[in-house]
């Protein structure tokens, strides 16, 4: 009986550990936007004040560049660094020495880059593994406000997808064995601006899309082994906005925001169910889905956003059947945060910031100028009735979650912040150009 009694307690104490170690997206931040999409976190509880010496749980450097979301998914905090070596190829001459080829003068690298997956206990900050991807010497340059590991991975708490764009796709466990890589081949990316687009998983199926000065094109690829389900061209140029996935209208539909439409595909068959023309140049922010809309926005070379109807076929392009439009003050690099009702995004790149009822489209408040914050790469995100908008700064700004603009702190890290923050529990993970925080009560 003794030994029953011990049995059934290691039986209880195993389905209790496997159960922490299963985890949910909802109590992670397995994916860029959250476990939502939208920015939110609905478990989480972040601190409202911190500084270098106040509330930092643990404040570790990273090696390279990467401005891509670090994702959290149980006691393990995921990222991705691209590391110049110096390894020099004598046969591509220097950057100062190559002829000016775009608008922004950006030139090829000459030296090999690592690319490389980093875990980091979530506890202590401690680097549990690395897993070097690939070596190899970029084909083309990216933006200076740009890098070469700027797509966040994302996790279904069993496999890790690490996109490096160009460099290739990967997929690890969580303890960092490699279980299937791919090269998708290189992208020619307008004026060498650099690659972003983070992959979506949705019902182990993974979504690719890549809107580039080449052939553009959108790829599903079965999530275990890295096989292509099926793949469609695109008739687009240079847009760096993440697809949503959603399940509405019978169907599990892909949407994908860009220049010429944004388009919703089936997710089983690559068919279009529907499109809608109407934003403008190099889209980046992400759709963000709302009831029966899906709201979409750009801010380069003009503004636009519009919340347009996931039930429809065909081309609604102008159709008086889109919900709402607007045409000032939407943001350029940064996704919107949808949070309850209230949509807040800024005004290009700018500390700008406005907020709109998501149903309607009508001013709520804004546009507002954030005097403490330089300009905003990142996307804000929110949580327990606060929104976060952190800017180039290191300044991060702490609105309460209503329909008046109330701050309700200010705070300062010595670094310069393009990633966006990611959510989990009590903690806010802010990774800088130089470190990642962990910001917690303490």
């Amino acid at each position: 009986m003794k030994s029953f009694f011990i049995s059934l307690s290691f039986s209880l104490l195993s389905l209790s550990h496997s159960l922490s170690v299963a985890g949910s997206p909802e109590e992670n931040w397995h994916q860029w936007r959250g476990p939502e999409a939208t920015g939110v976190s609905r478990t989480a509880n972040p601190p409202i004040e911190w500084s270098e010496d106040k509330n930092i749980k643990w404040k570790v450097a990273i090696d390279g560049r990467g401005t891509s979301t670090p994702i959290i998914w149980n006691d393990k905090v995921f990222l991705l660094t691209a590391i110049d070596t110096g390894v020099k190829d004598t046969s591509i001459p220097d950057p100062k020495d190559q002829p000016k080829t775009n608008f922004f003068d950006i030139k090829r690298p000459n030296t090999e880059h690592a690319f490389v997956v980093v875990c980091l206990d979530r506890e202590s900050g401690k680097e549990l593994w690395r897993r070097t991807a690939t070596k190899k010497i970029p084909h083309e340059g990216a933006h200076n406000d740009n890098d070469f590991a700027s797509a966040s991975p994302t996790t279904d708490g069993q496999h890790l997808y690490c996109w490096f764009g160009s460099a290739g796709l990967y997929c690890y466990d969580l303890d960092g064995n490699k279980l299937w890589q791919r090269d998708l081949g290189e992208a020619k990316v307008g004026s060498s601006l650099g690659e972003g687009c983070s992959p979506v998983l949705h019902d182990g199926k993974l979504v690719i899309v890549r809107d580039h000065a080449g052939q553009s094109s959108i790829e599903v690829l079965d999530g275990k082994t890295g096989d292509t389900l099926w793949q469609r061209e695109r008739d687009e140029d240079n847009a760096w906005a993440t697809p949503r996935v959603i399940e509405h209208s019978g169907k599990t539909q892909v949407i994908t925001a860009a220049s010429g439409a944004v388009r919703s595909y089936d997710l089983n068959s690559g068919e279009i169910i529907w499109q809608c023309g109407g934003l403008t140049g190099n889209v980046t922010p992400c759709p963000v889905i709302d009831g029966d809309y899906v709201i979409c926005m750009s801010g380069y070379q003009g503004y636009a956003a519009m919340a347009i109807p996931l039930t429809e076929t065909g081309d609604i392009t102008g159709s008086e059947k889109i919900l709402w439009k607007r045409d000032r003050g939407t943001p350029y690099i940064p996704s919107p945060l949808l949070y309850d009702g209230l949509l807040f995004y800024n005004q290009s790149n700018q500390s700008i910031l406005t907020c709109v009822d998501s149903k309607t489209g009508e001013t709520v408040f804004g546009p507002e100028r954030i005097g403490q914050l330089s300009n905003i790469y990142a996307s804000p995100v929110g949580a327990s009735g606060r929104v976060y908008i952190t800017g180039r700064n290191g300044t991060t700004l702490v609105l309460e979650r209503s329909a008046d603009f109330t701050v309700l702190a200010s705070n300062q890290l010595d670094d310069r912040f393009d990633a966006s923050p990611a959510l989990a529990d009590g903690q806010l993970f802010l990774r800088g150009a130089k470190h990642l925080y962990c910001v917690e009560r303490l």
